[in-house]
Protein backbone atom coordinates (compact mmCIF):
# COMPACT_ATOMS: atom_id res chain seq x y z
CA UNK A 1 0.00 0.00 0.00
CA UNK A 2 1.66 3.43 -0.90
CA UNK A 3 4.17 4.31 0.77
CA UNK A 4 5.15 0.85 1.86
CA UNK A 5 5.48 -1.42 -0.51
CA UNK A 6 6.04 -4.57 0.25
CA UNK A 7 9.71 -5.43 0.12
CA UNK A 8 10.22 -9.48 1.34
CA UNK A 9 13.95 -9.86 0.39
CA UNK A 10 15.03 -13.43 0.95
CA UNK A 11 13.28 -15.87 1.95
CA UNK A 12 14.20 -17.58 5.36
CA UNK A 13 15.55 -20.60 4.16
CA UNK A 14 16.26 -23.07 7.08
CA UNK A 15 18.42 -25.16 5.05
CA UNK A 16 17.82 -27.94 7.26
CA UNK A 17 15.21 -29.60 9.76
CA UNK A 18 15.28 -27.10 13.11
CA UNK A 19 16.28 -29.58 16.07
CA UNK A 20 12.97 -31.27 17.94
CA UNK A 21 13.12 -31.96 21.72
CA UNK A 22 10.50 -34.09 23.58
CA UNK A 23 8.64 -32.89 26.24
CA UNK A 24 5.31 -32.76 28.08
CA UNK A 25 3.00 -30.02 27.53
CA UNK A 26 1.47 -30.57 30.77
CA UNK A 27 4.16 -29.37 32.91
CA UNK A 28 3.52 -26.17 35.04
CA UNK A 29 7.14 -24.36 33.25
CA UNK A 30 6.15 -25.05 29.90
CA UNK A 31 2.73 -24.01 30.25
CA UNK A 32 4.12 -20.62 31.39
CA UNK A 33 6.69 -20.30 28.44
CA UNK A 34 3.76 -20.94 26.71
CA UNK A 35 1.65 -18.17 27.95
CA UNK A 36 5.10 -15.89 28.02
CA UNK A 37 4.89 -16.30 24.10
CA UNK A 38 1.27 -15.54 23.31
CA UNK A 39 1.46 -12.17 25.55
CA UNK A 40 4.49 -10.82 23.77
CA UNK A 41 3.39 -11.84 20.22
CA UNK A 42 3.28 -8.48 19.10
CA UNK A 43 6.84 -7.89 19.33
CA UNK A 44 7.21 -11.06 16.37
CA UNK A 45 4.26 -9.61 14.57
CA UNK A 46 6.07 -6.04 14.65
CA UNK A 47 9.65 -7.01 13.74
CA UNK A 48 8.37 -9.64 11.03
CA UNK A 49 6.24 -6.30 9.61
CA UNK A 50 9.64 -4.08 9.14
CA UNK A 51 11.51 -6.87 7.79
CA UNK A 52 8.93 -6.90 4.81
CA UNK A 53 9.89 -3.69 4.37
CA UNK A 54 13.47 -3.58 4.22
CA UNK A 55 15.65 -3.19 1.38
CA UNK A 56 18.62 -5.39 3.22
CA UNK A 57 16.70 -8.70 5.26
CA UNK A 58 18.16 -8.51 8.59
CA UNK A 59 16.49 -11.88 10.22
CA UNK A 60 17.74 -14.83 10.10
CA UNK A 61 14.92 -16.30 11.52
CA UNK A 62 11.41 -15.77 11.86
CA UNK A 63 9.20 -18.67 13.11
CA UNK A 64 6.30 -19.45 14.77
CA UNK A 65 5.39 -22.60 16.93
CA UNK A 66 2.03 -24.52 16.45
CA UNK A 67 0.15 -26.96 18.66
CA UNK A 68 -1.03 -29.47 16.00
CA UNK A 69 -3.65 -31.91 16.93
CA UNK A 70 -4.73 -35.09 15.64
CA UNK A 71 -6.55 -38.90 16.17
CA UNK A 72 -4.14 -41.51 15.91
CA UNK A 73 -5.73 -44.82 16.43
CA UNK A 74 -8.95 -43.58 17.94
CA UNK A 75 -6.63 -41.11 20.37
CA UNK A 76 -5.97 -37.76 20.56
CA UNK A 77 -2.61 -36.70 20.05
CA UNK A 78 -1.03 -33.01 19.91
CA UNK A 79 2.48 -31.86 18.32
CA UNK A 80 4.38 -28.11 18.67
CA UNK A 81 5.60 -27.97 15.58
CA UNK A 82 7.93 -24.73 13.87
CA UNK A 83 6.39 -23.03 10.60
CA UNK A 84 7.89 -20.28 8.88
CA UNK A 85 7.39 -17.75 6.23
CA UNK A 86 4.88 -16.39 8.86
CA UNK A 87 1.30 -14.23 8.05
CA UNK A 88 -0.74 -13.14 10.65
CA UNK A 89 -3.88 -10.94 9.45
CA UNK A 90 -5.74 -10.44 13.26
CA UNK A 91 -7.39 -13.85 12.99
CA UNK A 92 -5.42 -16.67 12.11
CA UNK A 93 -1.48 -17.32 11.61
CA UNK A 94 -0.55 -19.03 7.95
CA UNK A 95 2.76 -20.53 7.57
CA UNK A 96 4.86 -23.41 6.35
CA UNK A 97 5.59 -26.35 8.60
CA UNK A 98 9.14 -26.42 9.01
CA UNK A 99 9.47 -29.76 11.30
CA UNK A 100 8.60 -33.31 9.86
CA UNK A 101 5.65 -34.50 12.75
CA UNK A 102 6.63 -37.41 15.05
CA UNK A 103 3.04 -38.53 16.15
CA UNK A 104 0.09 -36.83 14.33
CA UNK A 105 -0.54 -37.78 10.98
CA UNK A 106 -2.68 -35.14 9.33
CA UNK A 107 0.21 -32.45 8.53
CA UNK A 108 3.58 -32.95 7.26
CA UNK A 109 6.82 -30.93 6.69
CA UNK A 110 6.65 -27.95 3.93
CA UNK A 111 2.46 -27.72 4.38
CA UNK A 112 1.06 -24.59 4.22
CA UNK A 113 -0.71 -24.74 7.44
CA UNK A 114 -3.31 -21.93 9.59
CA UNK A 115 -4.13 -21.96 13.13
CA UNK A 116 -5.52 -19.63 15.68
CA UNK A 117 -3.68 -17.36 17.91
CA UNK A 118 -4.53 -19.63 21.08
CA UNK A 119 -3.06 -22.31 19.43
CA UNK A 120 0.01 -20.73 18.75
CA UNK A 121 2.66 -22.04 21.23
CA UNK A 122 6.13 -19.72 20.73
CA UNK A 123 8.03 -17.51 18.96
CA UNK A 124 11.36 -16.91 17.83
CA UNK A 125 12.98 -14.37 15.40
CA UNK A 126 16.97 -14.13 15.01
CA UNK A 127 19.02 -11.30 13.92
CA UNK A 128 22.81 -11.86 13.69
CA UNK A 129 22.77 -14.74 15.19
CA UNK A 130 21.19 -13.75 18.32
CA UNK A 131 17.56 -14.92 19.50
CA UNK A 132 15.42 -13.14 20.71
CA UNK A 133 12.06 -15.14 22.07
CA UNK A 134 11.42 -18.70 21.99
CA UNK A 135 10.04 -18.88 25.33
CA UNK A 136 9.30 -22.62 25.16
CA UNK A 137 13.31 -23.44 24.16
CA UNK A 138 14.57 -21.33 26.75
CA UNK A 139 12.21 -23.17 29.45
CA UNK A 140 13.88 -26.76 27.73
CA UNK A 141 17.10 -25.01 28.24
CA UNK A 142 16.78 -24.28 31.60
CA UNK A 143 16.70 -27.75 32.27
CA UNK A 144 19.52 -28.92 30.72
CA UNK A 145 23.17 -29.52 31.86
CA UNK A 146 26.00 -27.66 30.87
CA UNK A 147 27.06 -30.33 28.44
CA UNK A 148 23.48 -30.95 26.89
CA UNK A 149 22.88 -26.99 26.78
CA UNK A 150 26.15 -26.52 24.53
CA UNK A 151 24.73 -29.25 22.25
CA UNK A 152 21.37 -27.72 22.14
CA UNK A 153 22.41 -24.31 21.50
CA UNK A 154 24.98 -25.52 18.44
CA UNK A 155 22.74 -27.90 17.18
CA UNK A 156 20.70 -24.45 16.22
CA UNK A 157 23.16 -22.07 15.52
CA UNK A 158 22.25 -19.35 17.63
CA UNK A 159 22.99 -17.55 20.62
CA UNK A 160 19.95 -17.53 23.00
CA UNK A 161 21.90 -15.56 25.82
CA UNK A 162 20.41 -16.30 29.55
CA UNK A 163 17.09 -18.64 29.77
CA UNK A 164 16.29 -16.41 32.94
CA UNK A 165 16.53 -13.02 30.97
CA UNK A 166 14.41 -13.22 27.76
CA UNK A 167 14.84 -10.53 25.18
CA UNK A 168 11.43 -10.18 22.48
CA UNK A 169 13.43 -6.81 20.41
CA UNK A 170 16.51 -6.12 19.36
CA UNK A 171 19.11 -4.21 21.51
CA UNK A 172 16.66 -4.56 23.97
CA UNK A 173 19.39 -4.11 26.87
CA UNK A 174 20.97 -1.24 24.71
CA UNK A 175 18.09 0.53 23.82
CA UNK A 176 15.05 -0.29 26.29
CA UNK A 177 12.61 2.47 24.42
CA UNK A 178 12.49 0.15 21.13
CA UNK A 179 9.74 -2.18 23.47
CA UNK A 180 7.78 0.97 22.87
CA UNK A 181 8.25 1.73 19.19
CA UNK A 182 10.53 0.04 16.68
CA UNK A 183 13.78 2.10 15.82
CA UNK A 184 12.69 1.97 11.99
CA UNK A 185 9.22 3.53 12.95
CA UNK A 186 11.08 6.28 13.73
CA UNK A 187 13.37 6.41 11.16
CA UNK A 188 10.52 7.29 8.80
CA UNK A 189 8.21 9.29 10.48
CA UNK A 190 9.03 12.24 9.07
CA UNK A 191 8.74 10.77 5.34
CA UNK A 192 5.60 9.08 6.33
CA UNK A 193 3.98 12.48 7.10
CA UNK A 194 5.08 14.11 3.87
CA UNK A 195 3.99 11.08 2.09
CA UNK A 196 0.18 11.10 3.66
CA UNK A 197 -0.30 15.06 2.72
CA UNK A 198 0.82 14.35 -0.58
CA UNK A 199 -0.61 11.15 -0.99
CA UNK A 200 -4.22 11.36 1.01
CA UNK A 201 -5.58 8.49 -0.39
CA UNK A 202 -3.22 6.12 1.58
CA UNK A 203 -6.18 7.21 4.70
CA UNK A 204 -8.89 5.54 3.20
CA UNK A 205 -7.22 2.93 0.41
CA UNK A 206 -8.39 -0.76 1.75
CA UNK A 207 -6.92 -3.92 0.84
CA UNK A 208 -8.19 -7.14 0.15
CA UNK A 209 -9.23 -7.67 3.42
CA UNK A 210 -10.43 -4.73 4.20
CA UNK A 211 -7.47 -3.05 6.08
CA UNK A 212 -6.58 0.55 5.52
CA UNK A 213 -3.45 1.96 6.90
CA UNK A 214 -4.39 2.26 9.85
CA UNK A 215 -5.08 -0.96 10.36
CA UNK A 216 -2.03 -2.17 9.55
CA UNK A 217 -0.23 -0.19 11.72
CA UNK A 218 -1.90 -0.94 14.99
CA UNK A 219 -1.24 -4.65 14.45
CA UNK A 220 2.35 -3.87 13.80
CA UNK A 221 2.62 -1.43 17.04
CA UNK A 222 3.55 1.51 15.61
CA UNK A 223 2.03 4.49 17.29
CA UNK A 224 4.12 7.45 15.54
CA UNK A 225 3.06 6.58 12.43
CA UNK A 226 -1.17 6.13 14.14
CA UNK A 227 -0.75 9.46 15.58
CA UNK A 228 0.24 10.78 11.94
CA UNK A 229 -2.73 8.97 10.09
CA UNK A 230 -5.21 10.32 13.03
CA UNK A 231 -3.97 14.06 12.49
CA UNK A 232 -4.20 13.91 8.87
CA UNK A 233 -8.37 12.18 9.29
CA UNK A 234 -7.61 8.68 8.92
CA UNK A 235 -11.20 6.92 10.22
CA UNK A 236 -10.48 5.06 13.13
CA UNK A 237 -14.08 3.64 12.93
CA UNK A 238 -13.21 1.67 9.58
CA UNK A 239 -13.45 -2.35 9.57
CA UNK A 240 -12.30 -4.89 8.50
CA UNK A 241 -13.99 -7.18 6.12
CA UNK A 242 -14.16 -9.49 9.36
CA UNK A 243 -15.66 -6.35 11.36
CA UNK A 244 -12.66 -5.72 13.01
CA UNK A 245 -11.56 -1.96 14.03
CA UNK A 246 -7.72 -1.05 14.16
CA UNK A 247 -7.94 -0.36 17.92
CA UNK A 248 -9.82 -4.20 17.75
CA UNK A 249 -5.97 -5.21 16.28
CA UNK A 250 -4.30 -3.64 18.98
CA UNK A 251 -5.87 -3.98 21.38
CA UNK A 252 -5.57 -8.45 20.61
CA UNK A 253 -1.76 -7.78 20.62
CA UNK A 254 -1.51 -5.77 23.80
CA UNK A 255 -0.48 -2.79 22.04
CA UNK A 256 -2.23 -0.33 24.94
CA UNK A 257 -0.71 3.08 24.03
CA UNK A 258 -2.20 2.45 20.69
CA UNK A 259 -5.72 1.34 22.35
CA UNK A 260 -5.51 4.64 24.10
CA UNK A 261 -4.35 7.23 20.75
CA UNK A 262 -7.35 5.24 18.68
CA UNK A 263 -10.31 5.48 21.71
Amino acid sequence: MGFFKKIFGKQIDLGKQMPIYFVSSDEDYMQHAFEQARESFRYFCREVYWERHRIVPALDYAMVKICFLDVVNGEEVGEHMWIDDVEFDGEKIYGTLVNEPDAVQNVKVGDQVSAKIDEMSDWLFAIGGRAYGGFSVQAMRSRMQKGELKEHDKAWGLDFGDFNDILVVYEQKEHPENLIEHPMCKNVREKFEQYVKENPSILTDADELGFTQLHHEALAGNLALINILLANGADKNARTKSGKTAADLAKLLGWKDIVKALD
